[in-house]
């Protein structure tokens, strides 16, 4: 039998076609399939009755604007019209009604915010988030709002938050947070990848601490080809303990499974022991510093089946973090 009523459960999922339908269409490494995955393994898992499941919700363009000029978001608007062309170089297609669907996956995590920021929910994944790469100018990488990024300045400039924790495991350096934010002393940055010199964007050198004032608030975790969990938790409880220093007012977490050994577009051989242990770490140190508040926002992952199994372990770290969750 259930312990609470859905609407009193402290752990927010959010699932939906809007959310589904942000990609670049079937047979792309960022497909809807990716979410569906996700949702089989999330719903067989049991975590359901753990958890509240929350419906997308969509941005107003002034949310997007926090962070994206105006111009950028009028050529997404434009080119999501017609389908044609790309928002970047050219690995980011304009796909007809992405601006649509980007705009959900912002609204969402900024819903996420807000009732995290109300005390609604005390966590919450949201899946198809973590777009990390996307500039204020431009897209990149498949992403084209940068929710992260926009979820940094709406918890600053709505929330009155000023102290914010960003960890990102995503095998891929998280260029468009870092680089925005590399001159801000009050966002530490803890960012776990696969080294530059072998995957895009390139960028992440472990010298990179930030800049001016800023600086030495942002620790870059370059991992080598093949690294293995081993590693990765060698290095863990030293950025555990620059993260605990910081004192964070909120917790912010881009979870991409393509660290994952298998991945189609990555070389490391981590597993979903990561995404489990991280969080149930931040879940901690969020417990201690910052009113249990921990977003956790998907990422990257392109081999579906163990991308589905990372956010799962996600979620279910979550609910035995929480008391009256776990073990009803």
């Amino acid at each position: 039998m259930d312990p609470k009523p859905p609407e009193q459960r402290r752990i927010g999922v959010y699932g939906g076609k809007q959310l589904a339908a942000y990609g670049f269409g079937d047979g792309h490494p960022f497909g809807p399939d990716r979410f569906n995955a996700f949702w089989s393994a999330f719903t067989a898992s049991g975590l359901k009755s753990k958890t509240s499941v929350l419906p997308p919700a969509r941005a107003q363009d002034e949310d997007v604007l926090r962070f994206h000029t105006r111009a950028y978001l009028d050529r997404v608007r434009d080119q999501s019209e017609t389908g044609t062309g790309y928002l970047d170089a050219g690995d980011t297609p304009a796909v007809r009604g992405i601006y649509e669907s980007a705009l959900y996956v912002v609204g969402s995590v900024l819903d996420a915010v807000t009732r995290i920021m109300g005390g609604d929910l005390t966590r919450a994944l949201v899946p198809i988030a973590g777009l990390h790469h996307a500039r204020p100018d431009g897209a990149s990488g498949f992403c084209v709002f940068n929710d992260c990024g926009i979820a940094v300045e709406t918890l600053r400039r709505v929330h009155g938050i000023q102290r914010i924790a960003y960890v990102d495991i995503d095998a891929h350096h998280g260029d468009g947070v870092f680089y925005a934010f590399a001159d801000d002393p009050e966002l530490t940055i803890v960012d776990f990848h696969e080294d530059g010199r072998y995957l895009y964007p390139g960028t992440g050198n472990a010298t990179e601490t930030g800049v001016g004032p800023a600086r030495g608030t942002k620790l870059n975790i370059p991992l080598p080809p093949n690294a293995d969990d081993a590693l990765f938790f060698r290095l863990w409880s030293a950025a555990e303990r620059f993260i605990e220093k910081s004192r964070p007012e909120i917790l912010l977490l881009q979870c991409g499974a393509d660290a994952l050994a298998g991945d189609p577009l990555t070389h490391l051989d981590l597993t979903t022991a990561v995404h489990r242990e991280v969080t149930a770490s931040l879940c901690r140190i969020a417990d201690k510093h910052c009113d249990g508040r921990l977003l956790a926002l998907g990422g990257g992952g392109y081999n579906r089946e163990h991308t589905a199994r990372a956010w799962t372990n996600v979620v279910a770290a979550m609910v035995d973090s929480t008391p009256g969750e776990a073990n009803p």
